[in-house]
């Protein structure tokens, strides 16, 4: 997890679920960028649900934060999900399946 304190105020004072998935998403870019997320942001330009957090990453490491996950639920549950089955011991693609079928009924997935 990124320390909180990295994070910028907004989400420092989100709520809790809210706070973590910031700090999972951002510490964890290459399970996250291989998740899709359902909440339409594929029409703001997100291709993984790591892009609802994170929307950039400068040459010397530094994020620039997306506050997009901060108003939406789904984002979140997404990433909640994620943490869960990463701490239950499944791999990428088992947590990518399942993904996609819990939250396929909300729309199409924003990975290209």
């Amino acid at each position: 997890m990124m320390p909180l304190g990295r994070t910028p105020a907004e989400v420092q004072s989100a709520p809790v679920a809210v706070r973590e998935a910031y700090q999972f998403a951002a510490a964890n870019p290459d399970l996250m960028q291989q998740i899709p997320c359902y909440c339409g942001c594929g029409n703001i330009g997100h291709t993984s649900n790591y892009d609802c957090y994170v929307a950039s990453v400068d040459d010397n490491g530094g994020i620039t934060f997306d506050s997009h996950a901060l108003g939406c639920s789904i984002c979140v549950d997404i990433t909640q999900d994620a943490m869960r089955m990463m701490r239950e011991g499944k791999n990428p693609q088992e947590v990518r399946a399942a993904i996609d079928a819990a939250y396929s009924k909300y729309g199409p997935s924003n990975i290209p």
